[in-house]
């Protein structure tokens, strides 16, 4: 056919010697082939091979056990985060104030929170709310006593 090379040609125009194989011909071969082969092909033919093929059927899988995580006690292990940091944040109370008047606290000023004196604060694990207590002094220094502790549960439904 006018346009197509073939191997012959091909070999005739090469600079190399007789020994060497050229990739680029090698190559120029394989699309001739595939070419020729795909002219001859009747597509009635491909057709009639794909019908007479049999049906994909679809794969089977076991369900996957999971007793790696699991001690001999039956507890989870929890050795491998024990040392990754959290952040604990105990809350008071929240407001919200224009930048305006943002701007013109110094000290001394006085800023009203959304709770009433004597309330629980919540104490906050990574921005989520796991016990509430109350403000107390040891030591010259602020700590919380815990007073309501959120159920794993309920801390799964805040999620939410």
């Amino acid at each position: 056919m006018p346009g197509k090379r073939n191997s012959r040609n091909w070999q005739s125009a090469k600079t190399m010697s007789d020994n060497e194989i050229d990739p680029n011909e090698a190559l120029a071969d394989e699309w001739a082939a595939a070419l020729e082969q795909q002219e001859t092909t009747d597509p009635d033919e491909i057709m009639a091979e794909q019908a007479a093929a049999p049906a994909a059927e679809s794969a089977q899988f076991q369900e996957l056990q999971d007793d790696a995580g699991e001690a001999v006690s039956g507890e989870v292990q929890l050795d491998s985060i024990l040392d990754v940091p959290i952040t604990i944040s105990m809350e008071i109370g929240r407001t919200q104030i224009p930048i305006r008047n943002l701007l013109q606290l110094n000290q001394g000023s006085v800023v009203e929170l959304d709770r009433l004196a004597g309330e629980p604060m919540d104490v906050l694990v990574n921005g989520t709310l796991i016990a509430q207590g109350e403000v107390v002094v040891v030591n010259e220094k602020f700590g919380i006593r815990l007073t309501d502790v959120i159920s794993p549960a309920d801390r799964v439904k805040r999620l939410r």
